[in-house]
């Protein structure tokens, strides 16, 4: 039978010991998270649209990016306009992006130019499921890391079907569609 001394002096070096290891493990991960950014790899995307929705920044960090080198340049994009448009223009009523946030602009016929205005885009990944579904896939999402929180445990990544989004490390470049970095 243990002595209420002893129970005591027991206690006090398994509650020390114990603040010791959670400290030492609570500054391994914050250098673990300090030297990283989390990223959306674009080819397991799913544009589930839960990136507009479920960060915690309003709009959200996650932004349709452009890769221009495999664009078309379609008179017919899939990305910008809503499935069966009548007439191609710019109107509101024919744009798939609920904010306006793909400029679409004349370069010569047949060849048009789409670019992001990242300030409108809320992430939703309309344009991305359009380009994917129909076109060539040169639209596609990436958490901007100048945006985001880099939260400790990223709540669009929590949420994410395809789990596409994953942290690495802060030097490595944007993943792009279709290349996978080494």
């Amino acid at each position: 039978m243990m002595n209420r001394r002893d129970f005591l002096k027991k206690g006090f070096f398994a509650s020390l010991l114990a603040g010791v290891t959670s400290l030492f493990g609570f500054s391994l991960f914050k250098t673990k998270t300090e030297n990283t950014v989390w990223q959306i790899d674009p080819d397991l995307c799913s544009q589930c649209g839960q990136c507009a929705t479920k960060c915690v920044l309003t709009p959200s960090a996650v932004k349709c990016v452009h890769a221009y080198s495999v664009c078309g340049y379609c008179q017919l994009c899939s990305g910008y306009f809503l499935p069966n448009t009548i007439t191609l223009t710019t109107a509101a009523e024919n744009q798939l992006c609920p904010t306006g946030a793909i400029k679409r602009t004349f370069i010569e016929d047949p060849y048009y130019e789409y670019v992001i205005d990242e300030s409108l885009c809320i992430g939703c990944a309309k344009c991305v499921t359009g380009c994917t579904v129909f076109g060539n896939g040169s639209l596609f999402l990436q958490i901007r890391h100048d945006r985001c929180l880099n939260c400790n445990e990223c709540s669009i990544a929590r949420e994410c079907p395809a789990r596409a989004i994953s942290r690495v490390n802060r030097d490595t470049p944007y993943l792009l569609k279709g290349l996978k970095n080494d």
